[in-house]
């Protein structure tokens, strides 16, 4: 029997509120493609931390009514924060990095423009990196999923990881790294760069105007995309979320 499917609303008010209607594109997945009927077991979200067990009551034409009957605060979260910043990349790279970041616990994710990334963001882009996020939520049983943010400068990426413990600079330029990762502790913001790399302005500016440590992974060049997903893997085990 498979586990019960799970799907993502704004708010739940439980105990208060019982009844809870899902609609929109969550309803169409669950009416046109999971074909629920009434009866089934769901799962709701509301990116409080909780998932709420529910039984489909009423399925109409725009909406379908779920009847919550108990909730369950153990958390699959991860205890320390972990920032993922990283350059926009071409096609559909970025989905692939926002997807594994969200597997692997990220709490947050920023993507942003640099000097030499080539790749372009809007708000249709924006949108469906926000669904990446929330599938890849669903899929790996979490109760949250993380926000996915767009940065047009790249200092205003930088200055949002201001107030993280750890802030780390992956640079294919840099000679050795400033920090050892395998000892990290408390909450840790990444920065990688786009196919392009980054130029050595944005390295200083990074290092010496907001206090990140530049590191290096390895003696080979990684592509963008699995930089980011290495360097969230890293991360993860040295905070002792993958143990």
């Amino acid at each position: 029997m498979s586990a019960p499917k799970r799907f993502f609303i704004d708010k739940i008010e439980y105990p208060d509120n019982c009844e809870i209607f899902l609609e929109g594109e969550e309803f169409t997945h669950a009416k046109t493609v999971l074909r629920l009927e009434e009866g089934a077991e769901i799962v709701l979200l509301d990116n409080s931390g909780k998932e709420f067990s529910a039984i489909v009551a009423k399925i109409e034409k725009k909406r379908l009514l779920a009847h919550i009957v108990g909730v369950n605060e153990t958390s699959r979260e991860a205890l320390t924060e972990v920032y993922l910043l990283c350059g926009a990349l071409k096609g559909d790279k970025t989905e692939l990095v926002v997807q594994k970041a969200t597997e692997l616990g990220v709490h947050k994710i920023g993507v942003f423009n640099s000097k030499y990334c080539s790749a372009y963001m809007n708000e249709n882009k924006l949108e469906r990196l926000n669904k990446v996020a929330k599938e890849a939520a669903k899929q790996c049983l979490r109760q949250v999923a993380p926000k996915v943010e767009y940065f047009n400068k790249f200092d205003e990426a930088l200055k949002s990881a201001q107030d993280y413990n750890n802030k780390l600079f992956a640079c294919e330029f840099a000679t050795s790294s400033d920090t050892d990762i395998s000892v990290l502790n408390g909450s840790t913001a990444i920065v990688v760069g786009s196919e392009g790399g980054f130029c050595e302005e944005e390295f200083l500016l990074a290092k010496n105007g907001y206090g990140f440590d530049g590191i290096t992974l390895g003696k080979r060049i990684l592509r963008a995309e699995t930089a980011a997903i290495a360097t969230c893997s890293l991360v993860m085990f040295a905070l002792g979320e993958l143990k």
